[in-house]
């Protein structure tokens, strides 16, 4: 959709100086005095948030319980509400602004029920309860993130019109013109005491990633560029509108690294390179990367001067306070200093009037999510999946397996042996042994990805495998092994480990990474590294994501645009009995020089 026409222009591009401004009277702060003269100086605060994932409330709809980890971290929104309100008590509101570094609409059942189960873009269709939430809490701006474009571009750009505030993607980019396709900015004025207005821009900046991992959504409509690149653009434009304050809102991390490798040429955690490449930045909000970081400083190469990044916890664990100090010099407001830190969600209780207004919506997903719907011949856990064979991973891949399989019966693929990758999402995943609900089930898969089937050969999957055994850590034999201490999840997180179903192979982790696969075989035989195998995978690893060899490359034969959380919910349906006897059993496992860990 052409930019101008998108709801926020006239404030982003501030053509409407009415509908630009967030103007507000500050309280007189403390005069400085140099050289003789008052120095007339103004504080004000930006709080952000990031990587929300559809939590408003403290409430897990996978456990069914209140949320709370061996950290004594909260969740939700309604949290976040509280302090928002403290600060804003603390500060003078109009003193404050309250901004959003992406992710916000995928993550839980909640938010999933109404993007799918009962949609937003339905006729007559509910408001989004995250677009309720926010709008409730004022929000002046977000961010978007890549999982924004997980349910198709149709329900973001709904989302999008039931927002009080925009949505903004410097880089987010139509495919035909290259314009943007979002607001790429947001523009404020903050009113002195002083007659003299501060003003504030807001630059979006969302992850290159998008183009791969919703690939299905976005192909041929929106293409995504560097963030730098887009930076570069946008930042003097904003200060040669004058802005006294540039903040970019990024959902990319700091690290400087990609999990996709090179699959696309832009990088994926570039938010500290935006800071050190391009100049007129005074600070970062951000996100994507689920990590806390209360304050970093990054010095610009260009001006030499310190850009402040933050990015607060995920799920509304953490609120970013940016507190700004500006001096009045040479005719304009100067940023004399800016500090950051995160407030801990745990300091404060839910918001009683977000979780009035939400509670209607709260309790249908609960009833939606507490629905039997079969039942498990025995219990599954999770607990030991990041280091055994476990039946519940096995499942995924039985169901994927399956459904793969009766996708290509009839076609000229039909006679290549199926196997599947699957990974251990959720450590807290478990199946009971007896009746199983919906949320037992959409626990296993707690990601919107879909359903992909690929062909690759014996020999690439070997490669496959040498790639993800990267994640145990080298581990010489004789001695007791922690299993705690096995892997190398701090740096690769447990979705980037794949057991593939199908093969039976052994890890040996006393070897280094890229030599441990041994015994690979399939159907009792060594496998054959000429043979063609179809991979059923899920389309973020098919995209690239965490740039595992071949898969991206390799020949697409069939594709799905259902989540592969519904497919197995389906399958639970449709057969009624999970029987674990058909698909639990230990086909890989770790050893050390040849002798098994376990």
């Amino acid at each position: 959709m052409p930019l101008n026409r998108r709801k926020f222009l006239g404030r982003t591009a501030a053509t409407s100086a009415g509908a630009a401004l967030a103007s507000a009277a500050a309280s007189v702060p403390a005069e400085a005095r140099g050289h003789g003269r008052p120095r007339r100086r103004y504080a004000f605060t930006v709080m952000g948030t990031t990587d929300l994932h559809g939590n408003v409330f403290n409430w897990d709809y996978f456990t069914d319980a209140e949320f709370d980890d061996t950290a004594h971290n909260d969740v939700g929104l309604a949290k976040i509400s509280t302090l928002v309100d403290r600060v804003r008590a603390e500060k003078g509101r109009r003193n404050t602004l309250l901004i959003d570094a992406g992710d916000t609409i995928q993550g839980t059942q909640l938010s999933y029920y109404y993007a799918r189960v009962d949609p937003i873009t339905g006729a007559g269709g509910p408001v989004h309860p995250m677009a309720r939430a926010m709008n409730a809490i004022g929000y002046d701006a977000a961010a978007l993130g890549n999982h924004e474009f997980n349910y198709g571009i149709p329900v973001l750009r709904k989302f999008e019109e039931q927002c009080d505030f925009p949505l903004l993607g410097a880089n987010a980019l139509d495919a035909k013109t290259l314009r943007p396709a979002f607001p790429p900015y947001w523009m404020t004025r903050l009113r002195t005491p002083f007659g003299r207005d501060v003003k504030v821009a807001v630059l979006g900046l969302t992850n290159p990633g998008i183009a791969i991992w919703d690939k299905v959504n976005v192909q041929g409509k929106m293409t995504f560029p560097g963030l730098e690149e887009q930076a570069a653009k946008w930042v003097p434009r904003l200060r040669s509108m004058g802005a006294d304050v540039v903040i970019v809102s990024a959902h990319s991390g700091t690290s400087g690294t990609s999990s996709y490798g090179d699959q696309v040429p832009y990088v994926e955690n570039a938010a500290a390179l935006v800071a050190e490449k391009v100049a007129g930045i005074d600070a970062i909000l951000v996100g994507h990367a689920h990590v806390e970081i209360p304050e970093s400083r990054v010095v610009n190469g260009e001006t030499g001067r310190e850009v402040v990044l933050s990015e607060p916890l995920k799920w509304g664990q953490r609120l970013t306070l940016f507190d700004f100090e500006l001096e009045w010099e040479r005719g304009r407001w100067q940023v004399a200093s800016v500090s950051a830190e995160v407030l801990n969600s745990n300091t404060a209780e839910e918001d009683p009037r977000i979780v009035r207004l939400l509670d209607a919506e709260h309790k249908k997903v609960v009833g939606y999510v507490n629905q039997v719907i079969g039942t498990c011949s025995a219990a599954m856990t999770a607990t030991e999946a990041p280091y055994k064979d476990a039946p519940i991973v096995d499942f995924i891949n039985h169901v994927q397996t399956e459904t793969v399989k009766a996708a290509l019966a009839g076609t000229e693929y039909a006679d290549l042996p199926v196997v599947s990758q699957a990974s251990c999402f959720s450590r807290t995943a478990a199946i009971p042994a007896g009746e199983v609900t919906i949320r037992q089930v959409a626990g296993l898969y707690p990601f919107e990805n879909t359903l992909e089937a690929r062909v690759l050969t014996g020999a690439q999957l070997k490669d496959y495998l040498e790639f993800s055994a990267r994640y145990y850590v080298q581990t010489p034999a004789g001695g007791d092994v922690d299993p705690a201490k096995l892997t190398n999840a701090s740096d690769i997180p447990d979705y980037n480990y794949d057991a593939v179903g199908g093969l039976t192979y052994e890890i040996d982790i006393a070897k280094a990474p890229g030599s441990r696969i041994a015994k690979l075989s399939f159907d009792g035989k060594p496998i054959d590294e000429k043979a063609r195998f179809v991979l059923a995978v899920n389309n973020y690893r098919a995209s690239g994501g965490g740039n595992f060899p071949h898969v991206a490359s390799a020949k697409q034969v069939w594709a799905h645009s259902e989540e592969i959380r519904n497919t197995i919910i389906a399958w639970v349906q449709a057969e009624g009995t999970i029987d674990v006897s058909r698909f639990g059993s230990v086909d890989w496992r770790l050893t050390r020089d040849g002798a098994p860990v376990f």
